[in-house]
């Protein structure tokens, strides 16, 4: 098969498919359109599908290989897209732009319609190869995470995955040129974790402020504070970011409220310092409380753990793509990112690794970003990123 070729064949099937879902993104772990859609897809392909993952959100399908019996027969290769949207109001333009409130601002229409036209490849060329393909098509990656209760339920199970990979499109990696699948073997994506500190003081008239509890003093105090974790406890060379990204407490001018709260996020590759900074939180909290008198209490959630791929995946990964594409359409990222990604659940439980496919789209001669109203990318690219997934899996299981 010549899988280049098999990909554009598919390629105006997965526009199709990547429009038809960018009309009506829906949000978290909550997504019975998008569902439907993909169950009809599945359908239509004569793939075999289960949909009750996620109180029937999330859908695992199965691609039986019918090749000869090899030592790859037991292989299990799994294969993820996301499906959710965010909750922005599109501004693209597109004569196909959502008609809800929300938006596929980050690509997962994209990545449900690649892993369609991947299945569809596969699913005609099933005497290729061996082994087993699992295809998880999961919700939630956005908030509040799907991959873990997708995991929970036995999406890795039944039969057990050996290795998983999965895509993530538009431009991740700035460095990244138009038209490559850019890899990192070890650390790719940061953990995301979440923390609110809620400043509990006494409000007053703002002329007397001797009689108050101020949290809003406490809270200037806190923000300060906070950044010290950073500059003074934690080794420089040691990648990490702690930023409050919301502030909120108050009435009125002379008004001294009796809380205040404050938000905001943890990146890091590493787990125990995930750890750290938890505990330098609370105890930076815990002074300031006793020293300006109110009460903080902190809440650290901790939401992501890191996208570390498999150093052997990575690897093995890069050579079978080189073989197919040659090396001018695959980007090594030289430094990785502090964004995060539910899909570092699954590489906690078996090896794979995950692969950016660069494809920005422009809005008004612009690439605007992810997670941003004028969102969009390049589905011409899509042919590349079926291509990517049916070459894995032929490498792996053939």
């Amino acid at each position: 098969m010549d899988i280049k070729l098999a990909s554009q064949a598919v390629l105006t099937d997965m526009i199709q498919w990547r429009r038809d879902l960018h009309q009506i993104p829906e949000l978290g772990n909550e997504l019975p359109q998008t569902v439907a859609y993909v169950c009809h897809v599945l359908e239509e392909l004569g793939i075999d599908y289960d949909s009750s993952y996620v109180e029937g959100n999330g859908i695992v399908a199965l691609i039986d290989g019918q090749g000869p019996k090899s030592e790859t027969s037991q292989r299990v290769l799994a294969m993820r897209a996301d499906m959710d949207g965010l909750p922005i109001q599109e501004a693209t333009g597109l004569v196909f732009s959502s008609l809800n409130q929300n938006m596929h601002a980050c690509g997962h229409d994209g990545h449900t319609a690649i892993l369609l036209g991947a299945a569809k490849i596969l699913q005609a060329n099933r005497h290729l190869f061996s082994g087993t393909i699992k295809l998880i098509f999961q919700p939630g990656e956005e908030y509040p995470g799907g991959a873990r209760p997708m995991i929970e339920e036995g999406a890795l199970d039944n039969p057990r995955v050996t290795r998983i990979v999965g895509i993530h499109e538009g431009q991740l990696d700035p460095n990244a040129p138009s038209g490559t699948i850019a890899y990192k073997a070890g650390a790719l994506m940061a953990s995301m974790d979440r923390f609110l500190i809620e400043i509990v003081g006494k409000g007053w008239h703002g002329a007397y402020p001797e009689q108050a509890h101020d949290p809003i003093v406490a809270a200037g105090q806190l923000i300060t504070a906070l950044q010290t974790i950073k500059s003074r406890n934690i080794k420089a060379s040691q990648a990490h970011v702690i930023s409050i990204t919301r502030v909120e407490g108050g009435y009125n001018q002379n008004i001294i409220p009796d809380c205040v709260e404050l938000e905001g996020t943890v990146r890091t590759f590493d787990d125990e310092l995930r750890r750290f900074i938890h505990q330098k939180i609370d105890q930076i909290a815990q002074g300031i409380s006793q020293a300006m008198g109110v009460t903080c209490r902190v809440t650290y959630d901790y939401k992501y753990p890191a996208v570390l791929n498999d150093a052997q995946v990575v690897e093995e990964s890069v050579a079978a793509l080189s073989r197919q594409f040659g090396p001018d359409r695959l980007f090594a990222c030289q430094e990785a990112l502090m964004g995060g990604e539910d899909f570092a659940f699954y590489l906690k439980e078996v090896p794979g690794a995950y692969f950016f496919l660069t494809n920005p789209g422009m809005i008004e001669g612009a690439f605007h970003g992810h997670h941003h109203p004028k969102f969009d990318v390049d589905e011409s690219y899509f042919a590349l990123g079926a291509a990517t997934f049916v070459s894995l899996a032929l490498d792996y299981l053939a």
